[in-house]
């Protein structure tokens, strides 16, 4: 009997691994990670002890992936109706739906397991709070409920920077809920210029999103107030002492440029531009953060 692997056996397999990945959404999925991090490093007069950071890390990105899973699982129906969605693994039939629930579940218990057993209670029971705020009131409620759904869900997004924190210390510092409100603060123009690129297919579904139910000149103008908030809360940092001018120079290079976009956007100048606004908004929340990075490292080595 031959011993060469049947390529179409291995072609399923790497689909059947690379579909897993997908319900975990690996981008969203490292943004968390990397905002929960973040907590970390400004958490730790020094560098971050090893186990929080090995360990929050762990266990932050897997119940990240469960929430995401349960969100594919929740949304399958819809998913299926919409031009952006409709490629995932449960509407194409990639997955099925049980092996896709034992996959979120496992995901979930193995985050719980190593957050409590390895980093500390409080990260445990914030992250399944989290994990229950995307995974279920949002997607199961208040993504259908209201069009104020992504403000009010928004907390759970915000949490990972306070996830981090509390890996290192034990503790809910009031600098860590600066960066949850940084984060809060971001979530609504980041995702309402996406909603406003795919205003039809919500619209299609039946999912109150602001540009379905309000418009999307009313939702254009949410977008500029949202960011001018933003703006505010991003110096913050600097006024507080918890960062210094590193930080302060990148925040406003960055504001000005999400300004630019956004006012840009309110004008309807182009087709575009909510769809570069929404991929604006994600690197600049990752360099924001980055540069609180650098600036702590700098002042602990200076």
């Amino acid at each position: 009997m031959s011993t060469i692997p049947d390529n179409a056996a291995i072609a399923a397999h790497t689909a059947q691994w690379r579909d897993y990945l997908e319900l975990t959404k690996p981008k969203v999925t490292l943004l968390i990670v990397f905002t929960a991090i973040v907590g970390m490093v400004l958490a730790s007069p020094g560098w971050v002890p090893w186990t929080a950071l090995l360990f929050g890390t762990i266990g932050i990105a897997m119940a990240s992936g469960s929430a995401a899973a349960f969100n594919h699982i929740l949304d399958r129906r819809i998913d299926a109706q919409m031009r952006r969605t409709r490629g995932r693994p449960l509407p194409t039939g990639h997955l099925q739906e049980r092996h896709a629930i034992a996959f979120a579940v496992l995901l979930g218990l193995m985050s719980m397991m190593v957050l409590w057993t390895a980093v500390n209670g409080l990260t445990a029971a914030l992250t399944f709070c989290s994990l229950i705020g995307y995974a279920m009131v949002y997607t199961l409620w208040l993504k259908r409920a209201t069009p104020q759904n992504i403000v009010i869900g928004g907390a759970a997004g915000a949490a990972p920077p306070v996830l981090g924190w509390a890996a290192v210390t034990g503790t809910i510092d009031p600098q860590a809920l600066l960066l949850f409100l940084i984060v809060f603060t971001w979530t609504p123009p980041h995702f309402w210029a996406l909603a406003i690129a795919r205003r039809d297919d919500y619209a299609k579904v039946g999912i109150p999103m602001l540009p379905v139910t309000h418009g999307i000149p009313y939702t254009r103008l949410q977008i500029v107030l949202y960011t001018i908030l933003l703006i505010l809360t991003t110096l913050l940092p600097f006024l507080t002492g918890m960062s210094g001018l590193i930080y302060l120079a990148a925040a406003l290079i960055l504001d000005g440029r999400f300004l630019y976009f956004v006012l840009a956007l309110n004008k309807g100048l182009r087709p575009d531009l909510p769809m570069r606004t929404f991929r604006y908004s994600i690197n600049y929340l990752m360099l924001l953060f980055a540069a609180l990075i650098l600036d702590h490292y700098f002042f602990i080595a200076g």
